[in-house]
């Protein structure tokens, strides 16, 4: 498989180059040359494939070459060796939980994936890989534990001091070894914004070998494809799903839809969005304007410029109208989510967080002009990672998972800097 810079102005390269440089020299995204079709035959018999055997047909075709098959083998069984469950809310809404990996979080696919492909890649060079990742919340605690004691990489990442809850914080500070923590006095987009500018940063890349394990790196996006087949083979309706995403930086929603265009039924995806509502302006006014982030309940959502919108518009010919035809985003607030999850609590006993109400909201939503069609959520972290909101609006404590527990005894560990690409730069150039 070749990919692409959507800027265009990069040479075409391998999974390999395109997953060890995660960003083009021209500062666009990797994008493959073309979306692979599976079989007919492999989407009406998924039932009888195990994860793994679908794990490693799913993604065959975007490796190529790069990796041997029985070395993708090994990572496709290490990225998904915990459970996927589709469980149902109401007789109309299922709930895709992804928290039962190490960190709680729907990322532990992407960063596990991605950790064991650049260990690989990285098994006989003399110079380390340094991974600098943005995080507004959950991205930082997948990296970390998916990276963590990997030979040859050293892991920086980046979070907003102050704008993610404690449980995530814990996860990003206390690992140590190859793991730097570094607490901006911003918000998420200045984090992703100093990440950009790092990798076109002519003294930085001097010094370092530099690639990204956000979603824009194609070796964390594309694997969270996987999890929309894992539903599909719990799926127990005729008709394809609705699906709808929480989304902030679309990552996660746009390998979906790869997914379905690689052959997997989807009725329609819906972008369920915080208050940062960027993308649902944008599908009503025709016009795309990016905009600071603002600080929500779901905070891993708070991106006001999302980086990997530019990929769905590339899938669609970057045309709205084609978008439209699949594709719908509406913005839920605080207040709403809040109620949201104190009604779903009260009425079916099931715990959604605030990223799993906003979607279980716009779902909903959806559904009530749309009777006779079914959907799921993804619920994409643990609930115990936002104690504050939950447990004030359902009056229920959430017990602490024992995969977390040991972090409650441990010491943060951070390096503060203000928002600014001259600060980090100096501080790297000093380590």
């Amino acid at each position: 498989m070749i990919y692409y810079s959507l800027n265009h102005q990069s040479p075409n390269v391998s999974f390999a180059e395109a997953a060890v440089k995660g960003q083009a020299p021209d500062k666009g995204l990797y994008f493959p040359e073309r979306i692979p079709t599976l079989s007919k035959e492999f989407i009406q018999n998924i039932k009888n494939y195990s994860k793994e055997e679908i794990g490693f047909t799913v993604m065959k075709p975007y490796v190529g070459e790069s990796i041997p098959d029985d070395i993708l083998k090994q990572i496709v069984v290490e990225t998904i060796n915990f459970d996927f469950p589709l469980v149902k809310i109401t007789d109309n809404i299922s709930s895709l939980e992804l928290f039962h990996g190490p960190t709680l979080a729907f990322k532990d696919v992407g960063a596990r994936f991605m950790s064991r492909c650049l260990g690989y890649f990285n098994r006989n060079s003399q110079q380390h890989t340094t991974v600098l990742v943005a995080t507004s919340g959950d991205t930082g605690g997948a990296v970390a534990n998916g990276f963590l004691g990997v030979e040859g990489v050293d892991v920086i990442i980046l979070y907003p001091s102050g704008k993610v809850s404690p449980i995530q914080e814990l996860q990003l500070t206390t690992l140590g070894q190859n793991i730097t923590a570094i607490e901006v006095q911003g918000n998420f987009d200045d984090c992703q914004a100093i990440v950009k500018q790092a990798f076109i940063d002519d003294d930085l890349n001097k010094k370092f070998s530099l690639t990204s394990a956000n979603s824009i790196n194609v070796a964390r996006w594309l694997p969270q494809q996987l999890y929309y087949f894992f539903a599909y083979q719990q799926w127990h309706h005729e008709e394809p799903p609705i699906i709808c995403v929480p989304s902030g930086n679309f990552g996660n929603i746009c390998a979906g839809i790869v997914a379905y265009m690689s052959g997997l039924p989807v009725k329609h995806f819906i972008a369920a969005c915080n208050a940062n509502d960027t993308v649902p302006e944008f599908l009503q006014t025709g016009e795309y304007k990016a905009k600071q982030a603002v600080a929500t309940i779901s905070n891993a959502m708070d991106v006001g410029n999302p980086s990997n919108f530019i990929r769905i518009m590339e899938l669609f010919a970057q045309k709205i109208e084609n978008l439209k035809s699949l594709f719908s985003s509406v913005s839920i607030d605080d207040a709403v989510t809040k109620a949201t999850i104190k009604e779903v609590y009260q009425q079916y006993q099931y715990l959604l967080d605030p990223h799993g109400a906003v979607a279980y909201k716009a779902l909903d939503d959806y559904l009530q002009y749309h009777t006779n069609d079914k959907g799921f959520i993804l619920e994409t972290a643990h609930p115990v990672k936002f104690p504050d909101t939950v447990e004030e609006v359902t009056g229920v404590t959430i017990k602490i998972p024992e995969s977390v527990q040991h972090l409650l005894s441990k010491s943060k560990k951070s390096v503060m800097l203000s928002s600014g690409f001259e600060a980090f730069k100096d501080w790297m150039m000093q380590a």
